[in-house]
């Protein structure tokens, strides 16, 4: 019997391991619901809804062409041994996944389970993720030459394997799990994912890279890919390859006379963050410590200390004072998703203004992120909280960003009701408003709204002499040096 593994891959198109391991004879396709990923603090009810989506779309395709998907509960190893003395397993198949540190545990002890009884575990790459990387030198041309590759085939016909006990979906109460109660989730599933895929690149996308960037557009304007990429309902290959399809339609469109508008350069722009996807992966493919450590060690002790959990609280709880920040944390808290930009600013605002360590601030974003895809998502923590020491220091100005991404304060007030009357003038800073027209409006500061946690200037201020303190140091120094040679970007900037 042939085990195809499901993980973050719930698809059947190209589908390596699967097309590989159904040509060999019966093959069963195994998903598995593992207690220490599901109980992690980076785990949420809503990644399992999703999830859940996704493998009852999968059964039915298996279906379709004769497979079984088999569901179980428990650690890997033990599920895996206990389908072996049944049913007995010649080989295990599956991609390669550059996950957080349970998984990477789990994988150890998968490959010694599988090495002590002489089976063979058959794992491919399904992104520009390149495993045991020598060098990042040329990393770019060989992630453009895997994504070039032609898709995996889909299997036409599945032989499965008899008396192998299917099991069932199992809901978040029977996992032990709290049911989410988020509005606006995005639906899991192949179908729903081609279904975005295709809207983004006949219509929404056309002025993605001018509308990406604002919470008032970035909702409809973003290609909402990131959940079907972080959980596999799509390829990163796929979508590469359909993006060029579209690129030379449009290429051709032109030449033919025909008008294009944003078309070429919001499709670049989508392009170039593709390529962000894998590069940021890399990193911790290659580093699994940055998860918990600063990459740059001459960060460590700059904000451990320091940790105030009352600020911590407020900004998980949207209540900061400053209304693009709670606006972004609550729509955040209802819907799993907001724009990279609010993403950024919220971490810098976490980081700087109220100078707290990353760690606690990224797991509480990854259970509340749908798309949360370990590799990306502690690269980025790390870089927009400056412990990289080789990215340019960012300290959004939540003020700033108000004026640049919702003056009118349409964003701010579908998600803090408290200011829907504030005028326009004031939604950026409400405390400035004068106490006669707090009251007058309804929004009393300090009882109706919060005032802000800290003051901006101060807090800014503070926040560049401290880590700039340490970027001059000559350890820090030295360290970028070595840390760009194993994770810089090696694409030279763009000339003007």
């Amino acid at each position: 019997m042939q085990v195809v593994w499901f993980k973050r891959d719930l698809r059947l198109a190209d589908h390596r391991p699967l097309w590989e391991a159904s040509r060999r004879g019966p093959c069963l396709c195994l998903y598995i619901y593992e207690p220490q990923l599901l109980h992690s603090p980076e785990f949420d009810a809503s990644h399992l809804l999703f999830i859940n989506q996704s493998l009852q779309e999968l059964a039915s395709q298996l279906r379709r062409v004769g497979g079984q998907l088999a569901i179980r509960h428990g650690t890997v190893p033990e599920v895996l041994d206990e389908l072996h003395h049944q049913h007995g397993i010649e080989a295990l198949w599956s991609h390669e996944e550059t996950g957080n540190s349970i998984t990477y545990a789990r994988d150890l002890q998968v490959a010694a389970w599988a090495k002590r009884l002489g089976i063979e575990w058959n794992e491919f790459p399904q992104s520009g993720v390149i495993r045991k990387l020598r060098s990042r030198d040329g990393w770019a041309k060989r992630r453009e030459y895997f994504l070039k590759q032609p898709l995996a085939p889909t299997p036409t016909s599945i032989t499965c394997p008899r008396y192998v006990d299917s099991g069932r979906l199992q809901s978040a109460e029977e996992l032990g799990l709290t049911p989410t109660n988020k509005e606006h989730l995005q639906a899991g599933g192949v179908a729903e994912a081609n279904q975005v895929l295709s809207s983004f690149l006949e219509y929404r996308g056309q002025d993605y890279s001018s509308s990406m960037s604002s919470p008032v557009t970035a909702f409809e304007g973003c290609s909402r890919l990131s959940p079907y990429i972080a959980w596999g309902c799509l390829s990163v290959k796929q979508i590469v390859q359909e993006l060029g399809q579209r690129r030379s339609e449009l290429r051709d469109a032109k030449a033919a006379g025909e008008h294009i508008g944003n078309w070429q350069k919001s499709l670049r722009s989508f392009e170039s963050r593709l390529s962000w996807h894998c590069h940021f992966m890399q990193k911790l493919e290659d580093e699994p410590e940055i998860e918990f450590q600063n990459m740059s060690r001459a960060y460590d002790g700059l904000r451990e200390d320091e940790f105030d959990p009352g600020r911590f609280e407020a900004w998980c709880e949207g209540r900061t004072g400053y209304p693009l920040v709670d606006a972004c944390m609550r729509a955040l808290l209802r819907g799993s998703w907001i724009n990279f930009r609010m993403r950024a600013m919220l971490v810098s605002f976490a980081s700087y203004h109220l100078w707290l360590h990353w760690r606690p601030t990224a797991v509480f974003l990854a259970r509340h992120f749908l798309d949360f895809e370990p590799g990306i998502h502690f690269s980025q923590f790390q870089m927009q909280s400056g412990t990289t020491g080789i990215n340019t220091v960012r300290i959004y100005s939540p003020i700033k960003q108000v004026h640049d991404q919702d003056p009118e304060g349409k964003f701010i007030r579908a998600y803090v009701p408290e200011l829907a009357a504030v005028p326009n003038e004031y939604i950026a800073e409400p405390h400035k408003m004068p106490l006669s027209l707090q009251g007058k409006v309804g929004c009393v500061l300090g009882k109706d709204y919060p005032r802000p946690i800290v003051e901006h200037a101060t807090a800014y201020r503070q926040a560049r002499e401290r880590i700039y303190a340490v970027r001059r140091e000559s350890s820090a120094r030295n360290q970028a040096i070595e840390i760009m040679r194993k994770h810089g970007s090696r694409k030279r900037p763009t000339r003007s």
